[in-house]
């Protein structure tokens, strides 16, 4: 394979802009999305059941905290005969986007904030840095990756660790999550992962709330509950005597 020595100046004319580009590009369409979003009618029902799936999953994940006794009587609130999670829910009816055109109106506005502005810019990028070898990852490949990581260098002796600077942009496309969340919080619209998953995700389909209900009464039916809280009054006062102890032989000694 064919060692190669960068020019420094692909670091800061390739590597560095591409790097800005799309950290930019993905904090304008969080602002853009947000300004054409559009509020949607929230029902009660909805609310309903997704706090008290919430609630379950608090039970089943910090069970352990309260006395068994408190722990069965919530899990018999939720998992009982008549309980919560055991109450019939009727299936999700989802809504047709061609007789809703506030529907359609939204898809058209997630293409326009997100498919087009990744296919624009790909190019752009793709034609004005294209044949750029911009980095090189700290281990060995196999030539499978080649025709990922090195798309626009068609070199053969070219070593599977380089990464060309088409590659190097959907890296940085799909790589940024953990930037959007500094600069964004969590629950962004910059991350282009979770706008494929809702692509990918039926159109207009509201949540599942018959199959997350039983789903969770299952998870919840089978948890053991083993309180942590049990000895804590002994463990206290060990540790208290144990530190008096120490403080008592330390002023000894001095």
């Amino acid at each position: 394979m064919t060692e190669l020595l960068l020019d420094p100046n692909i670091r800061l004319y390739v590597f560095i802009p591409i790097v800005l580009i799309c950290l930019f590009v993905g904090l304008i369409r969080h602002y853009v999305t947000i300004l054409l979003h559009n509020e949607k009618k929230t029902e009660l029902g909805q609310v309903s059941d997704t706090h008290m799936l919430r609630r379950a999953r608090l039970l089943r994940e910090n069970g352990d905290i309260v006395p068994r006794d408190s722990f069965m009587m919530r899990r018999h609130y939720f998992n009982g005969p008549n309980g919560v999670l055991k109450a019939e829910k009727p299936s999700p009816a989802a809504a047709n986007p061609m007789t809703d055109p506030t529907m359609m109106m939204d898809m058209m506005k997630g293409n326009l904030t997100n498919m087009i502005p990744m296919v624009i810019i790909g190019g752009w990028i793709n034609w004005t840095f294209s044949g750029f070898v911009t980095t090189k990852v700290p281990f060995a490949l196999t030539l499978r990756f080649k025709d990922m990581l090195q798309r626009g260098v068609e070199l053969t002796t070219l070593d599977a660790s380089w990464v060309s600077s088409a590659s190097w942009y959907f890296i940085n496309v799909f790589g940024l999550r953990s930037i959007y969340s500094l600069f964004l919080g969590e629950d962004n619209e910059a991350d282009q992962s979770k706008m494929m998953q809702q692509m990918s995700a039926a159109p207009g389909a509201p949540p599942d709330m018959k199959k997350a209900f039983k789903e969770e009464w299952e998870a919840l039916e089978v948890r053991n509950h083993c309180w942590k809280l049990s000895n804590i009054t002994n463990n206290l006062l060990y540790r208290t005597t144990s530190v008096d102890s120490t403080y008592q032989l330390t002023n000894k000694s001095m």
